[in-house]
C-alpha cells in the first residue's frame, strides 16, 4: 500500500512540476506577444470630413427659397465684381461639418459599432471582460479626459482599425471588426467623441487570468493586431451608399463577425468568458437561418424573438438596443447581404 501512495504521490508531483513548467512557458510567451511592436500606415483624412460640392449647392438653392419666401428676390443682382452673391457668405460651413459628423457620428456609435459595450454609456469606461479564469480587460475611457486626449488621426486609425497602441504594441481592441471601417466614418466618430465631456477616470490595463494566458500563448486567442494581414495598406475614403444593397450590408456586417466569423457560421467565440453561448450560424443552413425571411430577421434583433417565439440569451441580447438605433435600410442591407452567403455547418 505504501508503495502505491508513493507512486501516486511521485506521479501527483512530477503531473504539479510539469503544469507549473507549461504554465511558465505560456506566461512568458504570452510576455513576449504583448511586448512585440507593429507598425502601420499613416493615416490623413481631415476631421471633420468638409462638405461637399453637392451639399454646399444643396444649403445655397435652401437658402435662396427661404430669402424667397420672405420677399427677397435676388434676380438679375451682382456684386461688384459682376458675379451673383454668396448666398452662403453669412454660413460658417465649417461649423456646419463638424454639427453634421458629429450626429452621424452619434448614429455610428450608438447603433452600429456598439462602442458602449466595451467602452461604457459616457465613453468613460467600461467592462470588455472580467473573468478570474480569462482576466480582466476593461474598455479604456476614450473621452478627451482619458487616453484620447492627445490622439492624432494617425493614432485613432492604428487603434480602432489596427488593434495597435501608440508606440506600436498590439492592444485589446476587435479591430477585425472595424478594419473595413471608412475614412468618413472613423472621422465621423472621432469627431462625435471629442464633442462628449471629458472624464475623469483611469482605468486600469489589461490583466490576463491563467486560461487567457494560456490560450495567447496557445495562438487560441490571437491579438486583432496579428489577425489583421495588412497594416500598409490604404482604406476606403468613403462607405458604400446608404441603400439597402448586399453590397451596403457587407459593409455593415464587418462588425459581426468578431463573434459570428468571417464566413457567419458562428460557433464558439475565442475572445469571450466561458459562460459566453457559442455564435448563432447565420448563414442558410438547417442549424442557422434556413427558413427564415426579413421579418423574422428583424424581430430577432429588435426584438430579440426566434420564429419560434423563443428569446435569444446573452450576449447577443446586449445588442438589441443597437439593433432598434439602426435605420431601416441598414436593416434591410444586412439582410441583403446575409441572404447572399452560402449555406454551412456551424463552426466548431
Amino acid at each position: 500500500m505504501k508503495r502505491v501512495l508513493k507512486i501516486l504521490g511521485a506521479t501527483v508531483l512530477v503531473l504539479l512540476l510539469a503544469a507549473g513548467a507549461f504554465y511558465g512557458w505560456a506566461t512568458v510567451t504570452t510576455q513576449g506577444i504583448l511586448e512585440q511592436t507593429f507598425t502601420a500606415h499613416e493615416a490623413t483624412f481631415p476631421v471633420p470630413f468638409p462638405l461637399t460640392e453637392a451639399e454646399l449647392e444643396g444649403l445655397r438653392h435652401a437658402r435662396q427659397r427661404e430669402l424667397q419666401a420672405n420677399g427677397v428676390d435676388l434676380t438679375g443682382v451682382v456684386t461688384a465684381d459682376g458675379s451673383p452673391p454668396d448666398l452662403l457668405a453669412d454660413v460658417d460651413v465649417n461649423a456646419l461639418a463638424l454639427e453634421q459628423a458629429i450626429e452621424r457620428g452619434r448614429h455610428l456609435v450608438t447603433a452600429r459599432y456598439a462602442c458602449a459595450e466595451c467602452h461604457g454609456n459616457d465613453l468613460s469606461g467600461g467592462v470588455m471582460v472580467d473573468d478570474p479564469a480569462m482576466g480582466q480587460l476593461l474598455g479604456p475611457n476614450i473621452t478627451s479626459g482619458g487616453r484620447t486626449r492627445d490622439y492624432t488621426v494617425t493614432d485613432w486609425d492604428h487603434i480602432v482599425r489596427h488593434g495597435i497602441l501608440p508606440g506600436g504594441r498590439p492592444a485589446a481592441m476587435p479591430s477585425e471588426d472595424f478594419v473595413r471601417m471608412s475614412d468618413r466614418e472613423l472621422s465621423d466618430i472621432i469627431a462625435y467623441v471629442r464633442a462628449q465631456p471629458p472624464v475623469d477616470n483611469v482605468v486600469p490595463g489589461v490583466r490576463l487570468g491563467p486560461v487567457g494566458t494560456i490560450l495567447v500563448a496557445l495562438g487560441k486567442l490571437p491579438l486583432s493586431a496579428s489577425n489583421i494581414q495588412d497594416h500598409q495598406g490604404a482604406h476606403e475614403v468613403e462607405p458604400p451608399s446608404s441603400e439597402p444593397t448586399a453590397e451596403f450590408g457587407q459593409h455593415l456586417v464587418a462588425v459581426c463577425t468578431g463573434c459570428h466569423r468571417a464566413d457567419l457560421s458562428g460557433g464558439p467565440i475565442a475572445a469571450g468568458p466561458p459562460d459566453w453561448l457559442p455564435a448563432a450560424n447565420l448563414t442558410p443552413h438547417a442549424d442557422g437561418l434556413a427558413g427564415w425571411d426579413y421579418d423574422d430577421f428583424a424581430a430577432a434583433m429588435r426584438r430579440g424573438v426566434r420564429p419560434d417565439g423563443s428569446a435569444l440569451r446573452a450576449p447577443m441580447t446586449n445588442m438589441r438596443r443597437y439593433a432598434e438605433a439602426m435605420t431601416e435600410v441598414e436593416m434591410q442591407a444586412l439582410w441583403a447581404y446575409i441572404s447572399t452567403v452560402p449555406a454551412q455547418p456551424r463552426g466548431r
